[in-house]
């Protein structure tokens, strides 16, 4: 049972995701925070780091809550994205080439749907929020089945967040 808490606790965390996004919240956060912790992981060399870095995005998007601007939490993930990419540069993290590289690419990618998220609003932007997230999905199963970048225990818990969060998401769009 003990080694399925990666799952269970995605589950946990895609069902809190999803309550909040009945309430209002918005996704571009998560969005960004899903490339930041595959990003920092590789930047620092270490696939344990995963875990540490998505706590700190955890405490970035809450702590975002209490600021008066709409898009903090995008904002401070992208830079300290770009410190993380630039740290992991500097330490020459360039090889192997789906480390350092593939993941600020995805970062960007994944980055760039949220400022497009915050820029567009309305449906389109969950629709792409969700499709971003399904994307990021399909990213972890990748990585879980490699067992490159971070933990398996991270890419199990992401997954299943990930596919949680998309499907709120839709499911408020399109009843909402």
């Amino acid at each position: 049972m003990l080694r399925f808490w990666p799952v269970a606790a995605g589950i946990a965390f895609g069902a809190f995701v999803a309550y909040d996004l009945a309430a209002g919240a918005d996704l571009a956060p998560v969005l960004t925070a899903s490339g930041l912790v595959y990003l920092g992981a590789a930047a620092l060399q270490r696939p344990r780091a995963a875990w540490p870095v998505f706590w700190l995005s955890f405490v970035v998007i809450g702590a975002a809550g209490f600021t008066p601007w709409e898009d903090a939490a995008t904002w401070v993930l992208l830079g300290i994205a770009a410190a993380f990419a630039l740290y992991g540069l500097v330490r020459g993290a360039v090889r192997p080439a789906e480390v350092l590289p593939l993941q600020s690419l995805a970062m960007v990618l994944f980055g760039g749907a949220a400022v497009a998220v915050m820029v567009i609003g309305g449906d389109t932007a969950a629709y792409l929020v969700a499709a971003g997230l399904l994307g990021h999905a399909a990213w972890d199963a990748w990585h879980h089945r490699t067992g490159r970048v971070v933990v398996r225990s991270m890419a199990e818990f992401c997954l299943f967040l990930d596919v949680i969060a998309a499907a709120a998401m839709i499911a408020v769009t399109v009843n909402g």
